[in-house]
């Protein structure tokens, strides 16, 4: 079974979709999952599959859209914001444990690609968490910095870094337009990784495109119309942490079984 959910997380409102087993019990206790979606994804696509499939095992889990994505609140919608995104894990495994049939004792997390790194860097710090795994994570820190291989030295990321400020300047300062980038790229070439090629197959094809996953994010956030408690997306992504320092194998980018689809939509409240 599933339904959809909403929990608080400061003043952001997430939307999830909560899986319980077939046979489920609201008098017993079960242990429950978090599920962390990759960079980009929604709960209707990874997360939500591999929530249903915890379900058919006997765990209760959670699937939800990250903060400023999805059909969780935040404003400006499609940031990626590192920090923000691990908070977020924190606060599904607060809604977990105000469900009197989870029992508190025995909460995980599962992490898909980046999910793998924000779970992996929340459960370093919050110990409700008790059990943890990962499915083709993905340090985001590292591969912005030093590439998708992770073999670039730092200092190939100062280009970067000066036009992120460009940016900065002209939207706050001169009223441009933000600035989107993909996170998969829409036409890849023969210089594209082979990880980034199948996930476009996933992502990009019927296989699990959903409206809600636009392929973007905010190349920067500048003040003007935001809080100014978030730095820019990129100087986030750009900083040592909060990304995990795990690098697991990858025999798939979207974190998907070979041929899956994209999980079924939740019903409405």
């Amino acid at each position: 079974m599933m339904d959809a959910v909403t929990f608080p997380n400061g003043q952001v409102t997430m939307a999830g979709t909560l899986y319980t087993p077939e046979d489920f019990d609201p008098g017993r206790r079960y242990a429950a999952i978090v599920v962390v979606h990759p960079g980009g994804g929604v709960k209707e696509q990874a997360a939500g599959l591999y929530a249903g499939k915890l379900a058919e095992q006997g765990f209760v889990a959670l699937a939800f859209d990250a903060s400023f994505q999805g059909d969780s609140g935040g404003e400006p919608h499609h940031l990626e914001d590192p920090y923000a995104r691990v908070e977020d894990v924190r606060a599904a495994v607060d809604h977990l444990q105000t469900l009197d049939y989870v029992d508190p004792e025995r909460i995980g997390a599962l992490g898909i690609c980046a999910g793998g790194g924000y779970a992996v860097n929340a459960a370093m710090t919050d110990y409700r968490i008790k059990a943890l795994t990962t499915v083709s994570a993905v340090n985001i820190g590292t591969s912005f910095r030093r590439g998708w291989y992770g073999t670039d030295s730092d200092a190939a990321a100062v280009p970067t870094l000066q036009s992120l400020a460009q940016q900065r300047t002209a939207e706050a300062a001169k009223g441009a337009d933000p600035a989107y980038l993909p996170y998969v790229p829409p036409e890849p070439d023969e210089n594209t990784p082979r990880d980034l090629v199948e996930a476009g197959d996933y992502y990009l094809t019927p296989r699990a495109q959903h409206p809600n996953a636009k392929n973007k994010f905010l190349f920067t956030r500048a003040s003007r119309g935001s809080s100014p408690s978030t730095p820019s997306t990129w100087s986030r992504t750009y900083s040592p942490s909060p990304s995990s320092s795990s690098q697991a194998a990858k025999p798939d980018p979207c974190g998907c079984p070979p041929n899956s689809t994209a999980a079924p939509a939740a019903p409405r409240n």
